[in-house]
């Protein structure tokens, strides 16, 4: 949340302000959220106008009238609120809440043991850049005729905003780890074309888990071409040897141009420099990727596939979800503070939950909203050079979920499911430690759905007479983990059904277009995984 403060002496003008259109009408329903006990028992939640806003005005301005206390700079105080467009939309009770805890935090209210002052909250609508926010007005004389204190208020109203941001859920700005905004012409697209989602998101889940299972850069190209997204490299100036960053796109629609969108506008561990460090690096791997980047600039296929064309064996399938095992097992011991450490664990976890979501979901379901509420986690507003621990890589997990197939052994995808949602509560509880509240409601919700797909999809639905125990497990497989044991009983217990979670369909066009009619809003902007 970004607090931002101005001072001036002008409560009408400013009160109208913001009652009125906005300079670019952007204003809607302007109305009060929240304010001081006497002038909230006047002024409810209606549609604020000319008349009211100036009624407002003279209720804030009576101390400053009555005892004429002079305020340097100005009298009124008035500080905008605002979310952060990936966010979303409050409510007006929320926004209420986190206003009066505002002003407690800025000393306005007699909690600090002086008089009050007088102050209101306004709230009329998201701001061009489909920004949630509000405005607080509050006049600098208390209504004893002292002056509020607004010395390094710019400072203080950090600080509360740090406070509140914890105690209400929202995103902390100190790690932001969020993904990021889209704009409204990119909502409008989603919603003219049916889509569960803006093609921001779906884009970077699939830059994501493509360049999680690369090797190198050139099988990272090769990777996002496979999956059917444009690719085009940026060069140096004057060179086309150097490649210094990339854009990708969907295939447009018949009479669409395709909108194309750099790495870092998808998120800040997607920008090239950002994979470049996960990947191998020498002479020869960045000649091949020079090579294979001029290609795709071409549009012309690739000479060399590699390694994405390759079929798992049942051995990898095991040392993978073993990966993934070893990473749950070192994050148990990682300090909450080495953000690098667990950014990495979330982007690689992410990365699997979205190849996953590629091969089985035919839209974005619970799968997809994993993967997207675990990228959350990775974004860092500065990255350290490194993590301050060494963790294993789940990188395989990534490239075998993208190489399975409906012949890959069924106990294999039961263990690394379980591996990578144990993974996933690992990091949960680290949010929860250190009260990001906003990624532990995300989290929690993603990965109990997907959860309940697998629980659903692997339920017992007719048992054997004798049905298979782990003692007669252990006497056929002794070499194997209990791990391992654990899924393979899934697996004999489901009488042939999958552990696999279902392919899942989202509405037609035409039924999203219902569910628009009778709730207002499109059916995706309604789905707790998908933010406005």
């Amino acid at each position: 949340m970004i607090p931002n403060i101005t001072q001036g002496d002008r409560m009408a003008g400013l009160m109208i302000y913001l009652a009125g259109p906005g300079r670019a009408n952007e204003h809607e329903e302007p109305h009060l959220v929240a304010g001081d006990s006497a002038l909230m028992a006047w002024h409810d939640d209606n549609e604020l106008n000319r008349d009211a806003a100036l009624d407002i005005a003279n209720a804030l301005d009576r101390a400053k009238q009555f005892f004429e206390t002079e305020v340097d700079g100005g009298h009124v105080f008035h500080c905008s609120l605002s979310l952060a467009a990936e966010e979303g939309q409050l409510t007006d009770q929320r926004w209420g809440a986190i206003a009066d805890d505002f002003m407690k935090e800025m000393d306005f209210t007699e909690d600090g043991g002086r008089a009050p002052a007088r102050w209101v909250a306004v709230r009329h609508g998201l701001s061009k850049n489909g920004n949630d926010h509000i405005h607080v007005v509050a006049s600098m004389v208390r209504d004893d005729g002292t002056k509020w204190n607004g010395w390094k208020s710019k400072y203080k109203s950090q600080q509360a905003a740090r406070i509140l941001e914890k105690r209400h859920g929202l995103n902390l700005l100190g790690d932001l780890r969020a993904e990021r905004g889209f704009t409204p012409a990119e909502q409008a697209k989603a919603i003219r074309q049916g889509l569960p989602e803006v093609e921001r998101h779906s884009l970077a889940r699939t830059v994501r888990f493509c360049a999680t299972a690369s090797t190198d850069e050139a099988e990272f190209v090769r990777r996002a071409r496979q999956e059917g997204i444009l690719v085009r490299p940026r060069y140096a100036a004057g060179r086309i040897d150097v490649v210094t960053g990339y854009s990708v796109a969907e295939r447009p629609r018949k009479g669409e141009r395709a909108v194309w969108f750099g790495g870092n506008s998808l998120g800040r561990d997607l920008a090239l420099p950002k994979l470049r460090a996960g990947w191998e690096s020498s002479p020869e791997s960045a000649a091949s990727a020079v090579a294979e980047w001029n290609l795709a600039a071409r549009n012309r296929r690739p000479v060399n596939p590699g390694r994405e064309t390759a079929q798992p064996s049942a051995e990898l399938w095991r040392k993978y979800a073993n990966d993934v095992s070893s990473l749950r097992e070192k994050l148990a011991t990682t300090a909450h503070d080495d953000h690098a450490a667990w950014a990495q664990a979330a982007r690689e976890t992410s990365a699997a939950f979205g190849a996953w979501s590629k091969r089985i979901e035919p839209t974005p379901g619970p799968l997809a909203d994993a993967a997207r509420e675990l990228a959350k986690s990775a974004q860092l507003r500065r990255y350290p050079a490194r993590p301050a621990v060494s963790l294993p890589s789940a990188r395989g997990a990534t490239m075998i979920l993208l190489a399975a197939t409906s012949k890959s052994d069924r106990a294999a995808y039961a263990l690394m499911f379980r591996q990578l949602a144990q993974t996933a509560r690992a990091i949960h509880d680290m949010h929860k430690a250190t009260d990001d509240l906003r990624r532990v409601r995300g989290l929690s919700a993603a990965v109990v759905a997907a959860g309940k797909v697998v629980e659903a999809s692997a339920t017992v639905q007719t048992l054997t007479a004798q049905p298979m125990s782990m003692e007669t497990l252990r006497q056929q497989h002794p070499e194997a983990s209990e791990e391992a044991l654990r899924s393979r009983l899934l697996v004999e217990r489901s009488r042939g059904g999958s552990p696999l979670p279902p392919v899942l369909t989202r509405p037609e066009a035409g039924q999203l277009q219902g569910a628009q009619s009778r709730t207002g809003q499109p059916h995706w902007r309604n789905n707790p995984g998908i933010e406005r």
